[in-house]
């Protein structure tokens, strides 16, 4: 079977993420299910089953909300029956079937890709195209940090640096040495410091 492009694009970027396409049909408690596809997840998503829904090319009846929720549904109590522990996810790729979305919904978690600018190789057409298509699956992707956040400043990571760099240059280093190093130990400590620097100030006026 020939997978459409807005689906088999789908199937790649999870194969990508770290899905592992299941062969179809498949057969649970000795049924068979054929989907558009399907896929298993890996690591802490092992238990994922994903099955995908191509609204789109209607393979399998599945521009039939009918006829797809009918199939899911038996594949629910199927796997019930076997006392999996699988989590089901049907991605419908394509046309939006807002009725199927909520039929389906208490039997597994439901995402809807309605479109996605794909390259001839099944590869999303730019930056932007990737992030769209990931905002529509986020769910069952990775946590992704943004570059941006993972590299911290030292300033950042060390709020006694984060704090110096806030002071004027014009203050009397010893000051804020002795402040800066006060701080690691509470309010009081501050204010014991601090008494300290101006007794020694005042004591060099001779005051």
């Amino acid at each position: 079977m020939t997978i459409g492009h807005l689906a088999g694009g789908v199937v790649r970027r999870l194969e990508k993420a770290g899905y592992r396409p299941v062969q179809t049909p498949f057969r649970v408690a000795s049924v068979d299910f054929e989907f558009t596809a399907a896929l298993i997840g890996s690591g802490g998503r092992a238990l994922d089953l994903v099955l995908i829904v191509d609204t789109a090319a209607g393979e399998f009846g599945d521009r039939d909300a009918k006829t797809v929720r009918q199939r899911i549904e038996a594949l629910s109590r199927a796997l019930d029956v076997t006392r999996s522990r699988y989590l089901l996810t049907a991605i419908l790729v394509g046309a939006a079937l807002p009725k199927l979305v909520d039929a389906l919904s208490p039997t597994c978690r439901v995402l809807n890709v309605e479109s996605a600018s794909f390259d001839t190789e099944g590869e999303p057409e730019s930056d932007q195209a990737a992030l769209a298509l990931d905002d529509q699956i986020r769910i069952l992707l990775p946590l992704t940090i943004a570059a941006d956040d993972e590299v911290e400043s030292e300033e950042n990571r060390d709020p006694i640096a984060k704090l110096r760099g806030a002071l004027s240059p014009n203050l009397d280093q010893t000051l804020v040495d002795a402040l800066t190093e006060a701080s690691k130990s509470g309010e009081d400590a501050v204010k014991t410091a601090l008494g300290k620097v101006l007794d020694i100030a005042i004591e060099g006026h001779g005051v």
